[in-house]
């Protein structure tokens, strides 16, 4: 099979599909790889790297999306629209709930996309969207701790405090993979941290995990509204599955911060969870709003491309060669695979998607 590997090109995004490892298996599985110029060159990756590997160069994105199967990291953005051909498959991330313009355009290109973050196993994991949501939920720490410094907009406080002064406090909204990897971090920094989760469960998992160094709330709007008032940095960890997040903290919450308090939404590709988050992007990542500063950008992996490109390659590479190996009967042949479908022959497939544009499913 022909793979298509383009160049990614929203905001500062450095990651690549495949990596030069991933290439060099799908050759030795007979395949042809065709990358766009300097498509890894971000993540540490040159063009020398994929020749090595046995891929072939191709100056255009046209040439990369002229093929069969076209592996990428993030949604076609409009400049891209046109590029995508009937009958192909496309396997990324896609987010549909919080894009009604790409979700219209995939219905009309009659291409076969499938998302990684619907990919799905039996036991309800989302082996494609794990590594990313790892890097994230650590990467929101980190940035939380940068833009709560005063120079960045934020209320000067250290989150590990110092003796004598009391540490930050960190509330994180959902206990998932991205806000148990929050955890991890602040913890690591020494500040307050708070998780507030909907599931029993799942609270007592973490406390196994983090014993008391956590305080574990069961998350309703009144326990939202204490944690947030008195948080430091608001972290958003929530995910409903294919669906738009479910906004958790009012304009009114937000207003009632301290000022200076930082707000960063992981949920932010399927639309966030905080009523005055809007997407951002690497170049000018926060804005201040109701006196806090915001942070959503969406592709927030894309600031460690070497790390994550690697990462979300060793969880999609095993599909990958699935998808060329096969075609169209992998999606049939691999029950985690078909789950990802999202559009399929002009028409939504995945019933969330369906749920979240019911007028598009008719």
């Amino acid at each position: 099979m022909e793979i298509g590997v383009p160049k990614e090109i929203k905001d500062q995004e450095f990651r690549v599909g495949l990596s030069p490892s991933s290439v060099r298996v799908l050759r030795e599985s007979g395949h042809s790889i065709f990358v766009e110029t300097e498509a890894g060159i971000g993540a540490g990756f040159s063009d020398e790297d994929y020749l090595k590997s046995g891929a072939t160069l191709v100056k255009t994105p046209k040439e990369a999306w002229n093929r069969e199967l076209v592996v990428k990291v993030k949604e076609p953005l409009p400049a891209e629209y046109d590029l995508i051909q009937k009958e192909q498959l496309l396997f990324t991330y896609l987010h549909l709930a919080a894009d009604r313009k790409l979700t219209e355009h995939l219905i009309g290109s009659g291409v076969t996309a499938i998302a990684y973050e619907t990919v799905e196993l039996s036991d309800r994991k989302l082996p494609l969207l794990t590594p990313m949501s790892i890097i994230a939920g650590r990467l929101s720490v980190q940035f939380g701790a940068r833009f709560l410094e005063r120079q960045q907009g934020g209320r000067g406080v250290l989150l590990g405090g110092v003796p004598g002064v009391q540490p930050g406090k960190v509330a994180i909204l959902g206990g998932g993979v991205v806000g148990t990897e929050a955890a991890k971090m602040a913890i690591g920094l020494g500040a307050q941290v708070q998780i507030l989760d909907v599931s029993v469960d799942r609270l007592s998992y973490l406390e196994t995990l983090f014993g008391s160094r956590v305080e574990l709330l069961y998350s309703n709007s009144a326990q939202i509204e204490r944690a947030v008032k008195d948080a430091d940095l608001v972290i958003g960890a929530v995910l409903v599955l294919g669906r738009r997040a479910p906004i958790l903290v009012s304009r009114s919450l937000v207003g009632q911060m301290h000022p200076g308090s930082v707000i960063v939404d992981v949920a932010v590709d399927q639309g966030g969870c905080v009523e005055t988050l809007r997407a951002t992007s690497h170049t000018q990542p926060t804005y201040i709003e109701e006196g806090v500063v915001h942070y959503g950008v969406p592709n927030m992996p894309g600031a460690v491309p070497w790390t994550a490109t690697q990462a979300l390659n060793n969880s999609t590479l095993p599909y990958v060669v699935k998808l060329a190996n096969r075609g169209l009967k992998a999606l049939e042949q691999d029950p985690a695979l078909g789950k990802g479908i999202n559009v399929q022959g002009h028409r939504i497939v995945h019933p969330a998607v369906r749920e979240v544009f019911p007028d598009l499913a008719a």
